[in-house]
């Protein structure tokens, strides 16, 4: 990693450097910026719960610019999904009204996003008796090259076998096919794949 990258422990005054990155990178990261009315909802969806809930997993790579990357992950996704349930979806769903079933294709995506927060996704039980832990990481262009992914990466995969997890995954659109093969470089293999992306993910107690 180069010398200007500092990576340290996300903080509650990072919310809005981390809700414009998530947003600066979400469309297979790419710039998401048209896709999305309302430039915080792709940050309550994937960024803002993991820096509520789960500080000790949140991470942040930043320059003399300032923060332009972060990994964020659950060390237990079952525990997660009921903490969401219980503490962060009730305010949005207040926030962002149910739109009912909605085309994924739909522009602006927002309604797809409202939509998950009435509606969110389990992940499958079977998924997680290996691996419990799951992440997201994003990383603005200026910081790519630098090492700072493969720092964020090795930083939160550190604090989850020091917790004793025995295993990772992750989501990534089938479009991405750049962070794919960064993943599969880090040591994450596919046990899911469909026309939309992958599930990948990688036990933590044989890799290192």
């Amino acid at each position: 990693m180069t010398p200007d990258v500092h990576i340290r422990h996300a903080a509650p005054a990072d919310r809005d450097a981390l809700y414009h990155v998530c947003l600066l990178t979400g469309n297979s990261g790419k710039d998401g910026r048209e896709l999305y009315a309302d430039p915080e909802i792709l940050g309550h969806r994937f960024a803002g719960p993991y820096l509520a809930l789960e500080p000790d997993f949140a991470f942040v790579a930043e320059d003399s610019e300032g923060v332009a990357g972060y990994v964020l992950g659950a060390p237990d996704s079952a525990a997660f999904e009921a903490r969401l349930e219980r503490d962060w979806w009730p305010d949005l769903r207040e926030r962002y009204p149910d739109p009912g079933d909605v085309d994924s294709d739909v522009r602006p995506r927002d309604p797809v996003i409202a939509h998950s927060f009435h509606h969110p996704p389990a992940t499958d039980p079977g998924l997680l008796e290996r691996y419990p832990a799951h992440l997201h990481i994003d990383l603005l262009p200026r910081l790519q090259g630098k090492g700072a992914g493969r720092g964020l990466m090795t930083t939160l995969l550190d604090a989850l076998r020091a917790a004793g997890i025995p295993g990772v995954h992750l989501g990534v659109g089938a479009a991405n096919t750049n962070a794919i093969g960064y993943y599969e470089h880090m040591g994450f293999h596919t046990v899911f794949e469909s026309v939309n992306g992958r599930t990948m993910a990688m036990d933590l107690r044989t890799t290192g």
